[in-house]
């Protein structure tokens, strides 16, 4: 009889389990931790209030300003350009500023005598539409994470992770924040050698779209493919009508890319791009996961969510994205007259390879701003343990959107051990920064619009 007992209660207890295994992860936060999102904290996550010593204001809705007789694809002006530099961090200041600065900024004010950070007023620009802050809201308590981090479930319209557990869901809200609906324009990709030659290495034009952010959209017609961009070469010659086509997921293995290539006139479905592969679009001096600040599966590192402080970032930079490529990119870094340094907090998310996984640079730490999400800054080390490479993010402050966009313009990645450096979906010299457009046809997007966006 007692057997009998034990064997009913185990497998009382087996289906127990099997129930829960099958019932989807609890929200991330409670309701009542989600009603922070209206008081202490801003609408997208960050906190409200100032610092101690008021050096980080309090967040008073971010600016929306749009400047008068402002036409949607001309650049938008420098917001702060009567600012002067409240100090400089140089090399021989260093020491006084290390707590807030990232280590490959470190590494580049030792290195190079002439480097330096102009640091402003902070202005904590970030801001949205009211209807992104009310998916926001729900987000909190309907989104998750699943496939251990690498896909994301429950979310649409908003940052899906307010008020984050671990790194993965800060990783999340970075990859899916807030930057418009449509858009398009034209870019270029730069390099800088480590002999100091700066060259053009892809000019192109580039559609987004943002399916995830389709105002009149919901969960339940949203099909997982939260962006879609196009891109077609212009320069150089050799590469001018190659087109590609970028469909990313909320699921990382579900996020095809198509390539057109004019020597063999047709369009095939490209190998995986991902992780440490080397990034043909950067002259391969960036990867692949690099790109837009952490792209592609999450897979090969466990991300861990260190907490927050306070760090001088590049922030508010509209001077930096008008000025020419040849103003902004010197021999072995970016023009310190043009980049503008804030003081801000930031969320810390450092990753580490996964037991049994393979990567040429098995650990980074990332940076992200706590009112945007963008990830403004990161280091990554090689298998030595030795500082190798460092990303950053030239943020551009468009009251038009009203947003603040980091994710997905004007970025690159320095590598301190060679003294390389490029600068990529750079608006710099366009006819056309950033203009938000009419959504185009979904057929636009697919494999097909490829052959006769190359024609």
């Amino acid at each position: 009889m007692n057997t009998s007992l034990h064997l009913i209660a185990r497998a009382a207890l087996a289906a127990a389990l099997a129930a829960a295994a099958a019932t989807p992860a609890l929200a991330a936060v409670s309701a009542e931790e989600a009603a922070k999102l209206k008081s202490t904290l801003t609408p997208l996550g960050g906190e409200k209030a100032a610092n101690k010593d008021g050096t980080i204001p309090a967040w008073d809705g971010g600016y929306t300003k749009v400047p008068a007789g402002y036409k949607q694809g001309q650049p938008r002006p420098d917001f702060f350009a009567g600012e002067k530099p409240l100090y400089a961090v140089t090399g021989k200041n260093l020491d006084q500023y290390a707590d807030k600065l990232s280590d490959t900024t470190k590494a580049l004010l030792k290195k190079y005598p002439d480097y330096r950070l102009d640091v402003y007023p902070t202005h904590r620009t970030a801001a949205a539409p009211q209807w992104v802050y009310d998916n926001t809201f729900k987000n909190a308590t309907r989104a998750k994470t699943t496939n251990n981090g690498d896909a994301v479930d429950g979310a649409f319209g908003g940052i899906p992770f307010p008020i984050p557990k671990d790194g993965y869901e800060a990783i999340w809200n970075h990859r899916m924040s807030w930057s418009g609906e449509d858009a398009q324009g034209q870019y270029s990709t730069w390099i800088s050698t480590s002999q100091g030659k700066r060259i053009m290495a892809t000019k192109y034009e580039e559609w987004f779209t943002n399916p995830y952010y389709y105002k009149d959209g919901n969960p339940a017609q949203f099909d997982g493919h939260y962006i879609k961009n196009k891109l077609l070469t212009l320069e150089p010659a050799s590469k001018s009508g190659e087109a590609l086509l970028n469909w990313q997921h909320v699921d990382s293995d579900k996020s095809p890319v198509w390539q057109y290539l004019v020597g063999q006139r047709r369009v095939r479905r490209s190998p995986s791009i991902a992780y440490d592969t080397p990034n043909f679009i950067t002259s391969g001096i960036g990867f692949f996961d690099e790109g837009f600040g952490v792209y592609g599966p999450l897979n090969r590192h466990d991300l861990k969510l260190v907490g927050k402080k306070e760090m001088l970032v590049p922030y508010n930079n509209n001077k930096a994205a008008n000025a020419s490529a040849e103003e902004l990119m010197g021999p072995n870094f970016l023009n310190p007259n043009l980049v503008r340094w804030e003081l801000h907090r930031v969320w810390v998310v450092e990753a580490s390879l996964r037991e049994g996984k393979r990567h040429v640079v098995p650990k980074r730490t990332y940076y992200l701003d706590e009112d945007s999400w963008n990830v403004l800054l990161s280091d990554g080390w090689d298998a030595k343990g030795q500082l190798w490479r460092g990303y950053y993010s030239l943020t551009l402050l468009a009251p038009d959107v009203p947003a603040l966009i980091g994710n997905i313009l004007n970025w690159g990645g320095y590598n301190v051990q060679t003294g390389e450096y490029y600068l990529s979906v750079a608006t710099n010299g366009s006819p056309v920064q950033y203009q938000l457009t009419p959504r185009r046809p979904a057929d636009a997007y697919g494999p097909e619009s490829l052959n006769e966006s190359a024609r």
